[in-house]
């Protein structure tokens, strides 16, 4: 699982870089910016994974048992 999530982050920053390439480029800005909405979501939904909760257990350590 910790692989899983670490290359969802790294697609993240790859969207991000992509996205701030494609706008200093010039392209349709509809494009970057939804990379770039991609990439929060994918952000988001590692911190969803790995955030512990108000007792202190993320859902990643209930995955793993």
């Amino acid at each position: 699982m910790n692989i899983i999530l670490s290359i969802v982050m790294l697609a993240a920053f790859a969207l991000l870089a992509g996205a701030f390439f494609m706008w200093r480029r010039g392209a349709p800005p509809k494009q970057p910016l939804l990379m770039a909405l991609l990439a929060i979501i994918a952000v988001m939904n590692v911190a969803i994974w790995t955030v512990p909760d108000a007792s202190g257990e993320a859902p990643i350590d209930k995955v793993e048992d």
